[in-house]
């Protein structure tokens, strides 16, 4: 499959501390990584590693964080010439405080905010080119119903992540091919209060395009005017990053699939991917995942 991701790229700087810093307090940390995030890269690994042929439109800053994400990403065998870089701002950063297994987060968006409509206009070829384009929000909303909006016009699939969690136009929600919300964002979406609520919600909504992943619980979704379930993989779960970003880039990697194959293989790469410490350690390569179905099975 060819999959455009159409998103965010970020450099996070990752610090492990025994205790949460209080408003005006200094603690010593154990640990510090920096790491490549952002949801958009991560999707395209994510469907590269799995044997797509990936592009990217997305914005970087003029510095070394910029590069160094770009140069990753060409690694990944990413086609990274729809990557912009601007200037006055700075590649998208992700600060994250890790403490007694909580966290707390601080996303500046930097060059994802920057990235504009006539940025992606400018990239048409690869619009025309995708089988399937897959985008998330960190990057303008206007962005997003653009891509969508040129996506249905040319006739090609759209995969919309509704992460993180906002208000979204129905225009959107609606000629999405698929929506791939978790469980909360899906309650986020529709005012829903309760999990049990989902399910009467989501069967009795007229559109067939939600896709609901629920962790260790699967996947939730409706065909035919049924509701489906995809059970859960049994692995030893490590860290739970990523595990979203790897299932939305593994289902536009197998989008030529029956929509139960290809969300049954997306389960198993997000199953992997939580079995390792980061975002991307985990994501699996496609024979990995092929030796893990089997033995699974």
């Amino acid at each position: 499959m060819k999959v455009l991701i159409i998103g965010s790229i970020n450099t996070d700087f990752v610090v492990t501390t025994n205790v949460m810093p209080q408003i005006g307090e200094t603690v010593f940390g154990s640990d510090f990584e920096i790491l490549s995030g952002g949801k958009g890269a991560n999707q395209a690994v994510a469907a590269a590693r799995l044997g797509a042929e990936v592009s990217m439109i997305a914005a970087v800053g003029d510095d070394e964080m910029g590069r160094r994400e770009t140069k990753i990403l060409k690694q990944e065998n990413i086609d990274t010439t729809g990557i912009y870089i601007k200037n006055k701002v700075s590649t998208g950063v992700a600060v994250v405080n890790l403490s007694q297994n909580d966290n707390s987060i601080i996303v500046v968006g930097g060059a994802n905010v920057a990235l504009s409509v006539d940025d992606i206009r400018q990239q048409q070829a690869k619009i025309l080119a995708a089988d399937v384009i897959l985008c998330s929000l960190e990057i303008p909303l206007e962005c997003v119903v653009y891509a969508c909006h040129q996506a249905r016009k040319y006739g090609k699939h759209f995969i919309l992540n509704p992460a993180p969690a906002q208000d979204l136009p129905d225009e959107l929600l609606l000629n999405a091919t698929f929506v791939t919300p978790n469980l909360i964002e899906y309650k986020q979406l529709y005012n829903l209060q309760a999990d049990a609520d989902i399910q009467t919600h989501l069967l009795n909504n007229s559109n067939d395009n939600y896709i609901i992943t629920c962790g260790k619980n699967g996947v939730l979704y409706k065909q035919n005017n049924q509701l489906q379930y995809q059970n859960a993989f049994k692995v030893n779960v490590v860290d739970t990053t990523g595990a979203g970003d790897t299932f939305n880039g593994a289902l536009a990697a197998f989008f030529d699939l029956s929509l139960k194959d290809a969300i049954y293989y997306a389960t198993a790469a997000a199953a992997l991917s939580v079995t390792h410490k980061g975002a991307r350690n985990g994501m699996p390569f496609i024979e990995k995942l092929k030796n893990f179905i089997n033995e699974y099975q």
